[in-house]
């Protein structure tokens, strides 16, 4: 079995009002792994908690890509102890077309040249638009992909991947080695994409009538096993966007799960 974390956002509102306790909590589910997130401000006291609680963040969520001081988010990074350092979001108007993406991945190569010079991979990580928007009959992160370095990585949610219209297994085994985590979701998915919004507040909106029926691995209709499967060299990280049940036995559900089928 890979090593499994869990991406923080999943916890962030018990994260806002209890750091320390919310990390030895998740560490007494059975993590030894976080992916941390909105750290940047605070990256001395989370080292700080995630070593009184055992655990270590070596995936990390910070935007880098279009940063205009990459540097503060760099030394963040490096202060927790992340070894891939993953920029989460590029809005939708961003991959709209091949000169788009390809601004996008030049932008990315640069960044990774920093990360690297500072003792990290920098990844990134897809929502829904990165794979419903089709450029010449491929998803835009396929022709992102084939655009970056050999040393940039992604963190593939196959979640938001199938949302938008993809064979996350078959994308997966497209991509290859060049996938270093995915998020690990399930939930109601979809009987066909629904047409997204040009504008990012739209797609936002029909993304929350989904988010909302997130569900523990396994229990849903998200192809999960045929995701491992696929990515069996991939850190597993899970996590909620939503939940309307209690969290923290939402992930310690998935957890379980994930001992159980992640042969």
């Amino acid at each position: 079995m890979q090593a499994l974390s869990v991406q923080l956002y999943a916890v962030r509102d018990a994260l806002a009002a209890d750091l320390e306790g919310t990390l030895a909590r998740i560490a007494e589910i059975g993590y030894a792994r976080v992916e941390a997130f909105a750290f940047v401000e605070q990256a001395a006291r989370l080292r700080r908690a995630l070593d009184a609680a055992g655990l270590a963040a070596p995936s990390v969520h910070a935007s880098i890509i279009e940063a205009a001081d990459p540097e503060p988010v760099l030394e963040a990074a490096q202060e927790v102890g992340a070894e891939l350092l993953i920029d989460p979001y590029l809005p939708p108007d961003r991959w709209r077309t091949a000169d788009d993406v390809a601004r996008l991945a030049e932008r990315a190569n640069a960044a990774a040249a920093l990360a690297a010079q500072a003792g990290m991979t920098l990844g990134y990580h897809n929502h829904s638009w990165e794979t419903s928007t089709l450029i010449n009959g491929r998803h835009a992160l396929e022709v992102f992909a084939d655009e970056l370095e050999s040393g940039v990585a992604l963190e593939v949610d196959t979640f938001w991947a199938a949302f938008g219209g993809a064979d996350a297994p078959a994308l997966l085994r497209r991509l290859e080695q060049r996938v270093k985590a995915i998020h690990i979701k399930d939930g109601i998915m979809p009987t066909t994409p629904p047409p997204l919004p040009d504008d990012a507040e739209g797609i936002t909106a029909v993304m929350a009538q989904y988010t909302a029926q997130q569900q523990p691995a396994g229990r849903g209709e998200v192809d999960i096993v045929a995701s491992l499967r696929a990515a069996p060299q991939a850190l597993r990280v899970v996590e909620f966007d939503d939940y309307a049940g209690d969290i923290f036995e939402g992930i310690a559900t998935s957890l379980a799960w994930l001992r159980e089928h992640d042969a």
